[in-house]
């Protein structure tokens, strides 16, 4: 189970606390549905900023150490089944082939008219948002029409990043193929996530009441920390490699 830690050794932004703005907005902020229908120009820029961000960024140890982990367990015929909070697809492109992206994906859109999931690699997205999102405070928002926006291929409908927002539900497909990885699971760790957003923070601490064992790795202590078995501090690049032995 990965969270924003492991991609922050990476250069993503986690967006919270201090480092929690793009321009003069709160990144939570812009994270809503409501947000999206009040100014889609905006959303897309912010998002169009962490697309292009995110694609200039590497997998570090930490990511390669857990896909590494995936290829020798298969030579046992074991399964190991990444449960990401991130969006940014560095898991996979570290090499990990099973993933479940609770929140999401940066490269894939939703067609907000007919609903098509699509994966969109494209950069830009939409030529209207070249060179847009630049995430400085002074940067003035775009203002691009909304018939300039990202559309869907098939139906013409406006798209919108296929993430989960605040106040949305997760992906029913993917949290029922999570509760299943959940209830075949011998072993976990536990990456780089704060222990706060629900449903993913309360994971690993049901696992450990089953008697699972659990290792967290993390730069600081966790509200799950004294609930499992095992906790490395520090930044899961160093200890996540010599904690598996690679």
């Amino acid at each position: 189970i990965s969270g924003a830690g492991i991609s922050a050794e990476s250069g993503i932004p986690t967006f919270r606390g201090e480092g929690g703005y793009w321009r003069i907005y709160q990144a939570t902020d812009l994270a809503t549905p409501s947000a999206f229908t009040a100014n889609p120009s905006l959303i897309w820029e912010f998002y169009s900023y962490r697309r292009e961000f995110a694609r200039t960024k590497e997998p570090n140890k930490g990511h390669y150490a857990v896909a590494e982990l995936e290829k020798r367990f298969a030579l046992e015929n074991k399964s190991v089944i990444v449960i990401t909070q991130n969006i940014d697809r560095l898991h996979h492109k570290a090499g990990s082939k099973n993933v479940l992206e609770l929140h999401g994906s940066l490269y894939e859109t939703r067609c907000t008219k007919c609903y098509r999931i699509e994966e969109n690699w494209d950069s830009p997205i939409a030529p209207s948002l070249a060179g847009k999102g630049l995430p400085d405070p002074d940067t003035p928002d775009a203002r691009i029409p909304v018939e300039e926006l990202p559309r869907c291929k098939a139906c013409g409908g406006l798209l919108r990043p296929n993430v989960i927002w605040f106040g949305e539900s997760l992906n029913e497909d993917v949290l029922d193929k999570t509760w299943t990885a959940m209830d075949a699971c011998d072993f976990c760790l536990l990456i780089g996530t704060s222990s706060v957003v629900y449903p993913a923070a309360g994971f690993a601490p049901e696992l450990a009441t089953r008697g699972v064992p659990v290792a967290e790795f993390n730069l600081e202590d966790t509200p799950a920390t004294t609930n499992l078995r095992f906790h490395f501090k520090g930044k899961a690049g160093e200890t996540l490699p010599a904690a598996i032995v690679l």
